[in-house]
């Protein structure tokens, strides 16, 4: 289609002389594509406009939260309900205990949560708690894992970080990081030698049981459960971060679809109904040690807020009652990462994919892609021509080849053949 994106550049230049980057998250502006970066106007179902107009098929969702579509009118019911009462009172509201138990529900090793208002919150809470919980120093996080944005977790991040080709941060400390062991993710000799060398010194270790943000990369076979033996083993807490994954790959997330327990769970995208939470929880036993009943703190001012809350048990209320709805994902997922697959082939053009339900990411390699080394064999500038010429074919993909894309309840058998065909068409003129 012809695209014009005047609007949404002028936007842009105006917010450059206001913002860093004239962005407020560094993914946003669309430099790892080469494309300019666009202003989204508003969202229903399946599909946006932007600023000048033009109409997308959306596979981002606002990255993972939108299960439901954009603009559900259960979701925006419910908010609009909690919003006449009140937006922000700074105390506790019944809402909370409400999406607790919705949460708790799903799954078997929480008897608790803490809400927070972010998935970095979330993360460097439950390391904390951790710490405090095994009195113990170290930490283990995998390359290409991504767990907020807090010190001492952005080492070999993953996701906007490796977009950007950046190696951590600037402003962080080498001490800071110092606690903290990266390993290659889905490698068991790696994790061995690292609790030889550390014996009795590592506090937790932290995964996304299916990563994210790498593009998306599924535990090999016997990983998880390797995992889960050797903390055990060594009364290491196992922390899963299913920011992205929860009530995503099934009800009960990741953990259910693989039948792992671990110690500490952090959630945050759809439990908030696409409004800013997050939350961790686990056994009753370590939940006790945050304050005001134990020595670990951890406050927030907006954490429980009346619309987050609302948001959140209207979307997971949905979705207990429509289970239903994972089988349909599932199938749609594999059409359209099958279909542009193939389309690829034909034209001759090297791609390799992997997909966990409605979580996927084409990569441009050979692959497969199995962890961080492999995926930054990408060629990302091929990604790059592949990303602009779906645009101009109506379709909004995540802008860097190191993010995963997510299909939702409001996605259509039409969305999926529209978003084919202008796969074929981009491999035709994209020269990728």
């Amino acid at each position: 289609m012809s695209r014009s994106i005047e609007q949404s550049r002028k936007l842009q230049q105006r917010a450059e002389k206001l913002i860093p980057g004239g962005v407020n998250s560094p993914v946003r502006a669309f430099r790892s594509v080469g494309a300019d970066p666009l202003y989204i106007a508003h969202g229903q179902g399946s599909h946006i406009w932007d600023a000048d107009g033009n109409e997308y098929i959306d596979y981002i969702g606002s990255w993972g939260p939108l299960i439901l579509g954009h603009a559900a009118s259960t979701v925006i019911d419910a908010i609009i309900e909690a919003a006449r009462k009140g937006t922000s009172f700074g105390a506790s509201i019944p809402a909370e205990a409400d999406l607790a138990e919705l949460v708790i529900s799903a799954f078997p090793h929480m008897e608790k949560i803490r809400f927070v208002s972010s998935g970095t919150e979330a993360t460097m809470s439950a390391i904390r708690l951790a710490r405090g919980y095994t009195k113990r120093k170290y930490i283990v996080k995998f390359e290409g894992c991504y767990h907020g944005h807090s010190d001492a977790l952005l080492v070999k991040a993953g996701s906007g970080v490796a977009t950007l080709g950046i190696p951590g941060s600037a402003g962080v400390p080498e001490e800071f990081t110092q606690l903290t062991l990266a390993l290659p993710y889905n490698d068991i000799c790696a994790l061995d030698a690292a609790f030889e060398r550390f014996k009795h010194q590592i506090a937790c270790v932290i995964v996304e049981p299916v990563v994210g943000n790498m593009g998306c990369v599924p535990p090999a076979r016997g990983y998880l459960e390797a995992l889960r033996a050797i903390t055990k083993n060594e009364k290491t807490l196992l922390i899963f971060d299913e920011v992205m994954t929860g009530f995503r790959l099934a009800y009960g997330g990741a953990q259910e679809l693989y039948g792992i327990e671990p110690d500490l769970t952090t959630m945050g995208k759809i439990i908030g109904g696409g409004l800013p939470v997050g939350g961790y929880g686990g056994p009753t036993e370590i939940m006790d040690l945050i304050a005001p009943l134990g020595p670990v703190y951890q406050a927030g001012t907006l954490s429980g807020n009346p619309l987050a809350m609302a948001a959140g048990c209207a979307t997971l209320s949905y979705l207990r009652e429509h289970k239903g709805i994972y089988a349909n994902l599932d199938k749609l997922a594999g059409e359209v990462v099958a279909g542009v697959a193939a389309a690829a082939k034909d034209a001759g053009v090297t791609i390799c994919h992997n997909r966990v339900s409605s979580m996927f990411t084409w990569f441009f390699t050979q692959g497969p892609v199995t962890d961080w080394d492999s995926a930054a064999k990408c060629d990302t500038q091929a990604f790059g021509r592949f990303f602009r010429a779906m645009l101009d074919g109506g379709v909004y993909l995540p802008p860097s080849q190191f993010e995963a894309a997510f299909i939702g309840a409001a996605h259509t058998e039409h969305d999926v053949q529209q978003t084919i065909a202008a796969a074929k068409q981009a491999f035709a003129v994209a020269a990728v």
